[in-house]
């Protein structure tokens, strides 16, 4: 008998080394250590035989000629009750091989000559590795979709919304293995909306950490994550985080209603399983709304969106005085914005809808620089190239951050597109002219111009001068002319804005308001 050597290796594929010669059992036992295998090693075939019956194992490298039974025998015996261990046959010589016949009928995957050089046996036990991990995929596929098949019915069952959420969760653990997940669906059309009214219904389900009431659930939400949700809405796309996976939850028309959040993936197999599940899921929702079959009342889906969009709202608000906090010298800067863009957007004949818009758009227009480095925001001389790239992803960001749920829809685009310019020469997206959101040239133009009046890192503040200057002059090309008419016009007209500007700007900005 041979004592288990069991060293700390990966034990990710536990093989089985049997043969009675002891320097054999040294030799293979050297050669599966140095590639990082861990092996339990029996001279006695009975007692691997035992082991086997008591442990699970993955592939056995296994002597042909023993005492007291052959090779040819422990295989019988295994394949009796075991027909997916992977079996490597050793043997002394090729004219001592059992015939191909018995190699096939007792499903002997590989077989080797015994040879001072191992380069073979090396080879052979790599690929008997890929094969078991191929078949490892397999065996998590057919069992992730039996499970999928069988969870269908129940998720598929005409029951209220809630409920169907929370029985998809409950039937997703077993294919993860995953303790944490939640399940919001934000973009629900109700049947008792009046004509124009846009409303949206909310609602959500978590388990683990997430197993929340809706109004604690964006607490938990770090701007990373609230990015790749945007992400994986906007695009369609599953979208990998640092902790998990997100799954899109679409519409008959391959629109978002929602996100299923999974954590402590790590597969690509289990992703490509969920991904099916989750298209399962989104039908069934569809499917209950479709039939007006959801018996969760319109009052109760009202309250829980207004709770998510409190709630959402209070977090974005944070992470927009995150960015303020990071620079003294743009604290505010969102605030002003906001301000000058409603005020330009009045003076164009904007409706108070469009207004609120821009009051909104104007406060988070920045949101996607709480993903930027200080080191980067807070630098007092030029940018490199690679700084300026990613300086230039803030609106993408920001907008991602905004996608995590359906009620900032109409202000993503503002977001997105506050620095594009007329000629198309701006970013992200290098749109030109008309393709730009009417209210993200507004934004735009806001935006420059308090950058230009206000202290920055790289450079003092302009004068009113220099800054109406700079406005004309980029009409047409950066500036949307009607947009850098209507604030010229208020500087010149507006009392308010006038009073504003000599509250809040350095006083040798301007000498005389209004005139340039």
């Amino acid at each position: 008998m041979r004592k288990h050597q069991r060293l700390e290796l990966s034990k990710e594929y536990k093989i089985m080394v049997v043969d009675d010669e002891e320097g054999i059992l040294d030799s293979i036992q050297a050669l599966l250590n140095r590639n990082g295998y861990w092996c339990a090693c029996f001279s006695n075939p009975l007692e691997a035989l035992e082991e086997l019956k008591r442990e699970h194992y993955d592939l056995l490298i296994l002597d042909y000629f023993m005492q007291p039974i052959h090779g040819e025998e422990v295989v019988q015996e295994i394949r009796k009750t075991n027909s997916e261990l992977y079996i490597l046959l050793l043997t002394g010589h090729k004219d001592l091989a059992p015939p191909i016949s018995t190699i096939k009928s007792l499903d002997i995957q590989a077989y080797c000559e015994k040879s001072d050089r191992l380069d073979q046996l090396q080879l052979l036990i790599e690929s008997g590795i890929k094969s078991i991990s191929q078949m490892r995929t397999i065996k998590q596929f057919r069992d992730g979709l039996q499970s999928i098949l069988g969870s269908v019915p129940k998720i598929y069952q005409l029951q209220p919304i809630g409920n169907i959420l929370e029985e998809i969760l409950k039937q997703l653990l077993p294919m993860t293995g995953s303790a944490d997940a939640f399940i919001l669906v934000d973009d629900i059309p109700s049947n008792e909306l009046t004509p124009g009214d846009e409303a949206r219904k909310s609602i959500f389900k978590g388990i683990g950490r997430y197993n929340v009431d809706i109004d604690a659930f964006p607490d938990l939400l770090d701007p990373q994550l609230m990015e790749a949700i945007g992400r994986a809405r906007t695009d369609m796309t599953v979208v990998k985080h640092t902790d998990g996976v997100i799954f899109p939850l679409g519409d008959e028309n391959n629109s978002a209603i929602g996100a299923i959040y999974v954590s402590g993936i790590d597969t690509d197999e289990s992703i490509k399983l969920l991904q099916i599940y989750a298209r399962q899921a989104a039908s069934s929702i569809n499917n209950a709304f479709l039939h007006s079959l959801v018996n969760t009342k319109n009052e109760e889906l009202s309250n829980t969106y207004a709770q998510l969009k409190v709630r959402y709202m209070d977090t974005i608000e944070v992470l927009r005085l995150a960015v303020d906090a990071k620079d003294e010298y743009t604290r505010g800067h969102s605030d002003r914005v906001s301000y000058y863009a409603t005020k330009i957007g009045r003076r164009m004949g904007l409706s108070e809808e469009e207004l609120e818009k821009l009051r909104i758009a104007g406060v988070f227009h920045d949101i996607g620089k709480i993903g930027t480095a200080d080191d980067i925001l807070l630098k007092s001389d030029a940018l490199s190239a690679e700084e300026y790239e990613e300086v230039k992803r803030h609106p993408i960001k920001g907008a991602m951050i905004l996608s995590a749920v359906s009620m900032f829809a109409d202000i993503v685009p503002i977001v997105r597109h506050h620095h594009e310019h007329m000629d198309g020469r701006g970013y992200p997206d290098r749109l030109k002219g008309e393709q730009i959101e009417p209210l993200a040239r507004i934004i735009s133009v806001a935006d420059a111009f308090d950058a230009m009046m206000s202290d920055r890192h790289y450079r003092r503040h302009l004068t009113l001068a220099e800054t109406r200057r700079q406005l004309i002059q980029g009409k047409g090309t950066q500036f949307d002319p009607k947009v850098v008419d209507a604030l010229l016009d208020l500087l010149d007209n507006d009392e308010e804005l006038q009073a504003m500007l000599a509250s809040t700007v350095p006083e040798d900005a301007f000498h005389r308001v209004g005139q340039m």
